[in-house]
This record gives C-alpha cells, sequence and structure tokens, in this order.
C-alpha cells in the first residue's frame, strides 16, 4: 500500500506541479499554429492555382474549361492530401516520435499491406489515366457503370456523378471500364412519328415540314433546321415518319421533347390523328351468312 500510495502522491505533485500544464499548453499551442499554418499554406496555394489557370486564357496555351476544371480541383486535392500528411508528421514529431524511425517503418509496413491495398492503387492509377487521356472531365454528362449523370468531382480514387434526380453516386475509378460521354460532340434527336395509314404520307410531310422550320425559327435548341428522313418503317395500323436534327451537346434530349410535343400538336390541328390500337371483331353468325 505505501508503494501504490507513493506512485499516487507522485502523480499528484505532477498534476499540481506547473511544469506539466505549460507543456500541455505548449503541445497544445503547436498544434493550433501548426494547423493554422496549414489552413493558410492551403487557402494561398488555392489562389495561386486559380491564377494560374485564370492566366491560361493569356497565353498561347489552350485549355477547354471542361479540362481547366477537373484539372484544377485534382490538383486542389491531391495539395490537401500532402499538406495534411506533412500536418499529421509534424504533430508527430511534436509529440516525440522519431519522424525518420517511423519513415522507416512506415516503408516496411507498407510494403507488408501494398497486397491488400491493391484496389486502392488500382483507383489512383485509374484516376490518372481518365484526366491524362481526357476521357471525362468535370460538369460532362455520362454514362459509367450503370449510372447516368453530370460529373461533380474527379478526385485521385472516386469520381462523383449526380444524376437528373438530385442523387449522387461515388464511383470507384478502378470501375470504371467504360464511358459514354454526351458532352463531346453534338447531340442527334431522332423523333419518330406514327402517322395513320388514313393520310396522306406527302401531306403529313409537309405538314411536318412546316413545323420544323416554324420551331427551327422561334427556338435556339436547334443548330440545324430538323430534317424528314423518310418512312422509317410500316406499322400494323401506321407508318413511322422520323425527324433528325444537331444540338450542342448534351442537349437532344431536350430538343426531342420539345420537337415531338410540337409536331405533335401541329397534327392534331391539322386533322391528322395519332393512331390507336384496333381490333376487329367478326361474329360468328356473320361468317355464317358469308358462307350462304
Amino acid at each position: 500500500m505505501e508503494v501504490v500510495k507513493e506512485e499516487l502522491n507522485k502523480v499528484f505533485n505532477i498534476l499540481m506541479g506547473g511544469e506539466f500544464w505549460l507543456s500541455i499548453f505548449s503541445f497544445v499551442l503547436k498544434v493550433v499554429f501548426i494547423i493554422i499554418i496549414a489552413s493558410i499554406v492551403i487557402k494561398i496555394a488555392k489562389k495561386i492555382i486559380e491564377r494560374v489557370f485564370s492566366n491560361n486564357k493569356k497565353t498561347a496555351i489552350r485549355i477547354t474549361k471542361r479540362r481547366e476544371d477537373t484539372l484544377r480541383k485534382l490538383i486542389e486535392n491531391a495539395l490537401v492530401y500532402v499538406v495534411y500528411s506533412i500536418v499529421i508528421l509534424m504533430i508527430l514529431d511534436t509529440v516525440g516520435i522519431p519522424i525518420a524511425t517511423l519513415l522507416a517503418g512506415a516503408g516496411v509496413i507498407g510494403l507488408a499491406i501494398g497486397f491488400g491495398a491493391q484496389s486502392l492503387v488500382q483507383d489512383v492509377i485509374s484516376g490518372f489515366f481518365i484526366v491524362f487521356e481526357d476521357q471525362f472531365a468535370v460538369g460532362d454528362y455520362v454514362f459509367i457503370s450503370d449510372v447516368e449523370g453530370e460529373v461533380e468531382e474527379i478526385g485521385l480514387r472516386t469520381t462523383k456523378i449526380k444524376d437528373w434526380t438530385g442523387e449522387r453516386y461515388v464511383i470507384p475509378n478502378g470501375n470504371i471500364s467504360q464511358v459514354t460521354n454526351y458532352s463531346i460532340h453534338n447531340g442527334t434527336p431522332v423523333v419518330d412519328v406514327n402517322i395513320p395509314y388514313e393520310n396522306d404520307v406527302y401531306n403529313a410531310q409537309e405538314i411536318i415540314e412546316s413545323i420544323n422550320k416554324k420551331v427551327f425559327n422561334e427556338t435556339d435548341m436547334f443548330m440545324t433546321e430538323p430534317e424528314i428522313i423518310g418512312v422509317q418503317s410500316l406499322d400494323v395500323s401506321h407508318y413511322i415518319i422520323r425527324i433528325i436534327s444537331e444540338t450542342s451537346p448534351g442537349n437532344q434530349w431536350a430538343a426531342e421533347r420539345y420537337l415531338r410535343g410540337e409536331i405533335q400538336s401541329g397534327l392534331y390541328n391539322r386533322g391528322v390523328d395519332i393512331p390507336a390500337p384496333r381490333l376487329v371483331m367478326y361474329s360468328q353468325e356473320e361468317n355464317n351468312h358469308k358462307g350462304d
């Protein structure tokens, strides 16, 4: 019991001593100072990055807006990772842990766990090639891994996509095996119009052509005037006329909806109805009379 009391007295004396609290205060002050300096460094670095990309417009080297947003976001993310890694090492050094020994041990540990982190390495390497090859960029409308939406962010490890209903999907870069990018080339809206056989095909085409001209002149959705390709197919109760046009990248779906509505309204106002399913029934008595 005497030994325990002596140890407790030592601990009590240490806690009551000014040197202990002074060392705690000094440690907290150093940590806060390191974090503040790191925050300032990150803000200054982001300002420098912003200025470098803004000066791109004044130089001979041209970078597209979509690629500029992607590179800026990626560099900022990498900067944050590096700065906070240095912050952690500085805090450990403040505690008294030798950084050199820690780094040497980290190399051995990293080699040991490297086999278990293959997916992480694959994500980082895939992210590098996505940016390097400009497969897609921030703001592009893409279809990736069964997810369709707008690219919000491309990181070192993951890509964030927001679909049209507002959900955000986070996809590991290593899982991206095929990309459909709708924001690279101009879009082609395709509208198929069903016309009943009772209506003359040339008359229907004349009506649709007049609607196409009206739509093209009254809106800026189309880069070229909608064009009738011809009769696409012959169905049971109707034939199908196909119309195509050209829009800016990613706007083909809105143009399709608008053009489809205008054509339906224009045809209806001129007496051309959209065909409905038809069912012809014969009674047994009628068949008997035909036999007579």
